[in-house]
């Protein structure tokens, strides 16, 4: 699941830009860089004994004074300052690196990119990870991966992937483009995610993979999805993009399946702005997706390099003259989903901040499960299996059918506490999705109850105590006044 929402709120912890303080403070940077620019001498070209790191430094003292000056925290007031249900988090160490990737001018993919992909690796104990543009693109870019003739016992069209009801229309839309059958199995209220009990039966003859999403952060049951695929000889695919930082059974989410996605887009756990990345876990599929995110291509030389095999032109593929160009060779129907410099850049910085982050998704999501304990009569709160901890994305609720969900909703964002309903609710009811091919296993009345009961609350680091303390105290309210 990833970009799960098309509007993110401010920046709670830094405040919304002043527009006034951001033109003087553009106007001040853009000043200073023109004055040193126009002395004698600011030419490093016309003269080398100007101290280019010197000037950088300039550089970077002045986008840290323009972030105290722009990005700084207002005073929360309640009823009017939005609680948002999630958004940026970040200081001066964001903005340093977006002006350093910049400066250094690669663009494309570069140094920042290969930091952050190996750092990534590295997190995850993983074969590979690759970044690319959005969460979406690495569910995209998994499928696709797996529908390689490159790849052994790659599926075809008709083959069945079994998934949830419930989901985001990027984890469903690739099976559905590539001619695969998604089978739908049911989700609980309190669960959220693939119903474990259910998963087994919904096996047929063709059935050939499993593509899982952690909803919301909480791990789906991990234990029955590899028995069950270890047993039926099935792919699992995992969309890690809401869980980022996730357990089950001190494992980390992601690692389980053959490949699993993230999502870095601003509602996430970190973000780069728009991009994602797909962290591979087994041997045989590094080379095929790392073809089918750039353009499909046969040769696999970093941006810059034009001869990593050794023979550019040595090479007689398909029905191609021998000596082909290789960097002009292409195995897979592919597509350009790369990320740029500067996108990396900002991953740099953001993933340093990812323990503190994780923990306060846990933290705020606490403060919640214990803070409603005592309208359990009016909620469904979230059903956490003993083996997971997890990474929240958001606190999802689901009101008993005695309470009104859509006046719950208008009673919490008429004083601005945005809220969210979980993605997609039953998938199939949505419009673009009525008339796909597919096979229902059951009758999904639990995903047709989050559909119409569920929603969730932030819990973002942006999140302050008292913004948490007034969406409790909003809460008692409405079922103290309202009911």
């Amino acid at each position: 699941m990833s970009a799960r929402d098309g509007a993110i709120g401010e920046v709670a912890v830094h405040g919304p830009c002043n527009c006034l303080a951001a033109d003087i403070g553009l106007s001040r940077l853009v000043t200073v860089l023109t004055e040193s620019a126009s002395r004698p001498g600011a030419n490093p070209g016309a003269n080398p004994d100007v101290n280019k790191d010197a000037l950088r430094d300039q550089i970077m003292h002045l986008v840290e004074q323009y972030y105290d000056l722009v990005h700084a925290g207002k005073t929360f007031v309640a009823g009017k300052t939005k609680i948002a249900y999630s958004g940026r988090v970040f200081d001066a160490d964001e903005l340093r690196h977006g002006v350093d990737s910049v400066l250094q001018y690669w663009l494309t993919a570069g140094p920042f990119a290969n930091s952050f992909e190996k750092t990534m690796k590295e997190l995850f104990g993983a074969h590979a990870c690759f970044l690319v543009n959005a969460g979406s693109s690495a569910n995209l870019l998994m499928v696709a991966t797996l529908c390689s003739p490159l790849v052994k016992d790659h599926l075809e069209p008709g083959d069945e992937v079994i998934t949830p009801a419930v989901t985001f229309p990027t984890t469903l839309t690739p099976i559905v483009q590539h001619g695969l059958l998604p089978v739908f199995v049911d989700c609980q209220p309190g669960e959220y995610n693939i119903d474990p009990r259910q998963i087994e039966g919904a096996v047929g003859p063709r059935t050939r993979a499993m593509f899982v999403p952690h909803t919301v952060g909480i791990p789906a049951n991990l234990d029955v999805i590899m028995d069950i695929a270890q047993r039926h000889h099935l792919w699992v695919l995992e969309d890690g993009c809401d869980a980022l930082g996730a357990t089950w059974n001190g494992r980390t989410v992601g690692t389980f399946g053959a490949m699993s996605s993230i999502s870095f887009y601003p509602a996430h756990h970190i973000t780069m702005g728009e991009g994602g990345m797909i962290v591979i876990n087994k041997e045989g599929l590094r080379r095929t997706s790392l073809s089918i995110r750039d353009w499909g291509r046969d040769c696999w030389c970093e941006p810059g390099v034009s001869n990593t095999c050794g023979k550019r032109f040595d090479w007689e593929l398909g029905e191609l003259p021998y000596g082909y160009d290789h960097k002009y060779t292409y195995s897979n129907l592919g597509y350009n989903l790369k990320v740029s410099e500067m996108q990396a850049a900002l991953g740099c910085a953001q993933i340093k901040k990812l323990p503190q982050f994780i923990e306060a998704r846990r933290r705020n999501a606490q403060f919640y499960m214990e803070s409603f304990q005592r309208h359990q009569e009016h909620l469904i709160l979230p059903q956490v299996p003993p083996q997971a901890n997890p990474s929240w994305f958001g606190f999802p609720i689901t009101v008993r059918e005695h309470v009104s969900r859509w006046k719950l909703v208008q009673w919490l964002e008429e004083v601005n506490i945005e809220t969210r309903l979980v993605f997609g609710g039953n998938i199939i009811r949505q419009p673009g999705f009525l008339k796909i091919p597919r096979r229902v296993h059951g009758d999904l009345a639990g995903s047709d109850a989050i559909m119409n009961q569920t929603l969730f609350l932030g819990v973002y680091p942006g999140l302050t105590p008292e913004m948490r303390d007034f969406v409790v105290e909003r809460v008692d309210q409405f079922f103290t006044q309202q009911m």
